[in-house]
C-alpha cells in the first residue's frame, strides 16, 4: 500500500496545474454565463489565485460587476493581491475623458461600514497591507456614499471598541471623477495629500487617485505643451490602430514590471525582519507613499521648467542641491509625525523596542525623502541625455527608486540595530 500511494503521489503534484487551470476556466465560464447565485458561491469559496487569474481574463468591466456583488472582505483581498494597474482597469474608466480623474484612479482598498470598530478594521488592515500600500481607511454608508476618512494615526490612537464614525474626518476633500485633471489639480495645489478618494456626481466613493500618480499627470500634460504649440500631436489618440498602441504601451510595461521586482526583492531579502518585527509592516506604505510623494514633486518641478526652457545647462548642480536640501527637510518634519505614531504603536503591541523604532524611522524617513527628491531631478534629466522621453519613462525608475530606497531604508536599519545587533552583557 505505501508502494501504491508513492507512486501516485509524482502523478498528483503534476496534476496541480492542470487542476488550476481547470478551476480557472470553471469561474471564467460562470462570468459568462451569468449566472449571480452560482457566480458568488464560486468566487466566494474559490482559492485566491484562482479568482484572481478568472477576473484577469474577462474584459474590465465584466470583473467589475463580480467584485460589486462580492462581500467586502472578499472584495478587498482581491483588490489588494491585484495590481495597481489592474485595480486601474477594474475602475472602469471607458466612461471618462481621457483628461479626466476618473481615467486615473484605481479601485478602493480599506473601505469599512461606520458601524466597524477600530479592533476590527485594523484586525482586517494587518492582512490587505501585507499586498498593497493603504494609506488611508474610506468610511461610507451602505449605499456608497462617502461619509469620512480615517487617518493610520486616528487608528493607532483610538480605543480598540471605538466606531469608525467616531473617529473618522467627516466631509473630507475628495476629487469628482468627471472633473478635468487642470481643474482636480488647482484644488488640491495645496493639499498635497498622498491619496484622493474619488467620488461620482452623487457622492458615491467611485475610486481613489495617489498623489504621485496625480503629479506624474500634471508633469506629463505639461512635457506635452511644447508639441502642441507647435502642431505636434502625442503620439497615441482615440483612433490610434489596435497594434500601434501596444507597440507604443507594452514596452514600458514590460520595463515596469522587470523593476517592479526589485521592489519586491528588497521586501523579499528582509522577509526574517518583517517576521521578527512585525510592527514594520505598517508603517512601509507611509515611508513609501512619502517619499513617492516627493519625488513626485520634484519631477513634476524639473520637467516643467525642462518644458518651458527654464533648465539651462550648469544648472544640474543647483537643482540637484535645492531637492536634497527640501528633501532634507521635508523628511525631518514628516519623519518627526512618523516616529511619534511609530512610537505610540509600538509601545500598545508591547514592544521593547519603541524608542529605537521611532528612530529608525526618523531615519528611514530622512533618507529616503533626500533620495527621492534627487531622484525626481537625476531621472528625467539623464533619460533626456539618452534619448528617452522624459515624461513617459520618468515615473517608472522614480517609484522603483523611492520604494527600493524607502523600504530598503527601513528594514535595513531596523535588520541591524535590531535584529542583527549583538546582545548586550
Amino acid at each position: 500500500m505505501d508502494s501504491q500511494r508513492d507512486a501516485g503521489a509524482p502523478a498528483s503534484a503534476a496534476d496541480a496545474p492542470a487542476q488550476h487551470s481547470a478551476r480557472v476556466q470553471a469561474l471564467v465560464t460562470l462570468i459568462g454565463a451569468g449566472e449571480r447565485a452560482s457566480l458568488l458561491a464560486a468566487f466566494e469559496s474559490a482559492d485566491e489565485q484562482a479568482a484572481l487569474e478568472a477576473l484577469q481574463q474577462v474584459v474590465p468591466t465584466q470583473a467589475r460587476e463580480v467584485l460589486e456583488q462580492l462581500s467586502s472582505a472578499r472584495r478587498q483581498r482581491l483588490l489588494a493581491a491585484a495590481t495597481p494597474e489592474r485595480r486601474r482597469q477594474w475602475a472602469s474608466p471607458q466612461g471618462y475623458a481621457a483628461d479626466a480623474i476618473g481615467s486615473l484612479m484605481e479601485l478602493p482598498i480599506g473601505v469599512f461600514s461606520p458601524e466597524h470598530t477600530v479592533a476590527q478594521a485594523t484586525e482586517e488592515l494587518r492582512e490587505l497591507v501585507k499586498r498593497a500600500f493603504i494609506t488611508y481607511v474610506f468610511v461610507v454608508d451602505p449605499s456608497g456614499v462617502l461619509l469620512g476618512v480615517v487617518t493610520m494615526r486616528d487608528l493607532l490612537f483610538s480605543p480598540p471598541a471605538a466606531r469608525l464614525e467616531q473617529v473618522m474626518l467627516r466631509e473630507p476633500f475628495f476629487l469628482r471623477a468627471d472633473e478635468s485633471l487642470i481643474d482636480a489639480m488647482r484644488r488640491a495645489v495645496n493639499r498635497h495629500f498622498p491619496v484622493y478618494p474619488v467620488c461620482d456626481a452623487s457622492g458615491k466613493l467611485a475610486g481613489l487617485v495617489r498623489g504621485p500618480t496625480l503629479f506624474e499627470a500634471q508633469a506629463i500634460e505639461l512635457s506635452a505643451q511644447a508639441g502642441s504649440m507647435v502642431g505636434v500631436e502625442k503620439e497615441e489618440r482615440l483612433s490610434t490602430p489596435l497594434w500601434r498602441s501596444l507597440r507604443f504601451r507594452h514596452p514600458w510595461l514590460q520595463l515596469n514590471i522587470l523593476t517592479a521586482f526589485l521592489a519586491a526583492a528588497v521586501v523579499a531579502l528582509f522577509e526574517d525582519t518583517i517576521d521578527r518585527v512585525v510592527v514594520l509592516a505598517a508603517f512601509l506604505p507611509v515611508l513609501a507613499g512619502q517619499s513617492g510623494n516627493t519625488g513626485s514633486q520634484a519631477l513634476a518641478v524639473t520637467l516643467r521648467g525642462m518644458t518651458l526652457g527654464d533648465v539651462k545647462r550648469g544648472d544640474e548642480r543647483r537643482m540637484l542641491f535645492k531637492e536634497a536640501a527640501l528633501g532634507l527637510f521635508n523628511g525631518v518634519l514628516v519623519g518627526l509625525t512618523g516616529a511619534i505614531g511609530m512610537y505610540a504603536y509600538a509601545r500598545a503591541q508591547g514592544s521593547g523596542d519603541a524608542l529605537q523604532l521611532a528612530l529608525i524611522v526618523l531615519a528611514a524617513m530622512t533618507v529616503s525623502c533626500v533620495a527621492s527628491g534627487i531622484a525626481g531631478v537625476v531621472t528625467p534629466l539623464t533619460l533626456r541625455r539618452l534619448g528617452a522621453d522624459p515624461a513617459t519613462a520618468s515615473s517608472i525608475f522614480l517609484t522603483t527608486a523611492t520604494d527600493v530606497v524607502s523600504m530598503g531604508a527601513l528594514l535595513g536599519l531596523a535588520s541591524w540595530l535590531l535584529v542583527d545587533a549583538p546582545p548586550q552583557a
